[in-house]
């Protein structure tokens, strides 16, 4: 069910979904979805943490890789920003941060959702630091103010704000942030080459 949500987000947008419109997608009746989920909102909030686990799973493979921490980094911008406008995980993220103000369940999801993303790009700045791939920095700081503008990049992709339906101009503008907030070692590596990747 989850799945086909997430599906049907994308080909038709957010307001198009209405309990019957997914019950008639997967062959069933939409007292059936509601049994499941209880109501719209909480169908949508499984879809996101359905979606945010599988992106988990790709964070943690990512940090496992051994690719130099820039290139983590890179990696990490890429997964994080939307894919197009039509990107169904981001538009329930803006749903989502929409109705938070007045909905403390809500607003604790979001919160845990976002300790997932904010924990590991932690973890991704601390060890390039340690490895002086990147200047000494305030981790927690720099990894707040990152996320911070991957936040607003991402809503500008989905609302058609950032050059159309091309995301490329935001993974650029991300990439010069980078850049900028999280700066290469004045000394360089420390002579322990990151292993490349294999196929890389």
């Amino acid at each position: 069910m989850l799945e086909e949500a997430m599906a049907a987000i994308a080909e038709d947008g957010l307001a198009s979904l209405t309990m019957s419109a997914l019950a008639a997608r997967l062959g069933t009746s939409g007292g059936h979805i509601l049994y499941h989920f209880g109501s719209k909102d909480l169908l949508l909030l499984a879809a996101l943490r359905w979606s945010e686990a599988l992106l988990a799973g790709e964070r943690r493979a990512l940090l496992a890789r051994r690719i130099t921490a820039e290139r983590k980094l890179d990696l990490f911008l890429r997964l994080y920003l939307p894919h197009g406008p039509r990107d169904p995980r981001w538009t329930l993220w803006i749903e989502l941060w929409a109705r938070t103000a007045g909905n403390a369940s809500l607003r604790a999801a979001q919160d845990e959702l976002d300790e997932g993303w904010r924990r590991d790009l932690e973890s991704l700045l601390a060890a390039g630091v340690a490895r002086k791939r990147f200047a000494p920095l305030d981790v927690a700081a720099r990894a707040s103010e990152l996320l911070a503008l991957l936040d607003g990049l991402s809503t500008r992709v989905v609302i058609g704000q950032e050059s159309g339906r091309d995301p490329r101009p935001a993974l650029e503008a991300a990439r010069a942030a980078a850049r900028a907030l999280v700066p290469p070692h004045p000394a360089g590596a420390d002579g322990t080459k990151d292993a490349p990747a294999r196929g890389e």
